[in-house]
């Protein structure tokens, strides 16, 4: 999705006449305590009402009859994708449809509805300003694991894991294992060897990967970065790597879910 493009868009609306530009932002996330009873249903079916009411009052037929075909089309986009939904929608439309943008967003959102010129894009800028995307680098000794984000959604996930009889990264193909140690045998019985190794090693091993890193952040545009692990191994990876780290977090979240990780980085 490339909101950028679409903003550039959307700034340069502004309708005359009766054809008006439609916007709502509706908060759609079962997380929050006020949203548990599916309250939403009832603020989206309000939020239209109230317009309706206010132009039929007004008598302002032309008017009238465009926001009903907004409307509409509106209702359709909310109740197809009813049992798909995320923490919000957002929902730009106009009655000649040269205006008309609908997504779902994994980031909660204040409910708003407006009936105006020009499209109200507050909410949808501090979207992208707060979750742009995102590189969130997961370390944990001998493993890594990159989240790559935009707007708060999960884009990519890929794992790292050092495999200690060559010394080299070798990335991983599907799911991971818990607690894997490549080359290590048993944990217990070879825990103080692999310390003695990773503080010898650590430098190099590190260096190594953070080239990699560095082009992966170059390659998806990465517009943050933050790394997040035990402090030793999180700040090497920040020395080593020559992207720009926004951000380190001491926290081992390595086996964590993703939904997670991003709540801690984004707090």
């Amino acid at each position: 999705m490339n909101i950028s493009k679409q903003l550039n868009k959307l700034e340069k609306v502004n309708k005359q006449g009766p054809d008006k530009a439609f916007t709502m932002y509706l908060n759609t996330d079962p997380s929050d305590p006020e949203q548990q009873g599916g309250e939403w249903k009832l603020q989206f079916k309000n939020g239209l009402r109230n317009f309706e009411q206010y132009l039929e009052e007004a008598n302002n037929k032309e008017e009238l009859k465009n926001f009903q075909l907004v409307k509409q089309k509106v209702k359709k986009y909310v109740f197809e994708n009813e049992l798909a939904l995320r923490k919000g929608i957002i929902i730009f439309a106009s009655a000649s449809e040269d205006v008309w943008f609908a997504a779902r967003f994994q980031a909660r959102l204040k409910t708003e509805f407006y009936w105006q010129e020009t499209p109200v894009l507050d909410q949808l800028k501090s979207l992208c300003e707060h979750y742009p995307r995102t590189g969130v680098i997961l370390v944990q000794q001998n493993e890594i694991k990159i989240i790559e984000s935009y707007l708060n959604d999960v884009e990519n996930t890929v794992y790292y894991e050092l495999n200690l009889d060559t010394d080299d990264w070798r990335q991983k193909v599907g799911p991971r294992a818990a607690n894997n140690t490549t080359g290590l045998g048993s944990i217990n019985a070879q825990k103080e060897n692999f310390k003695d190794r990773y503080e010898a090693n650590k430098h190099r091993w590190y260096k190594c990967i953070a080239s990699k890193l560095d082009k992966r952040a170059k390659d998806n545009h990465w517009e943050k970065i933050y790394v997040v692990g035990e402090a030793d191994a999180s700040q090497e990876i920040k020395t080593q790597m020559n992207m720009l780290v926004d951000k380190v977090i001491h926290k081992n979240m390595l086996d964590h879910k993703e939904s997670k990780v991003l709540s801690e980085v984004f707090g």
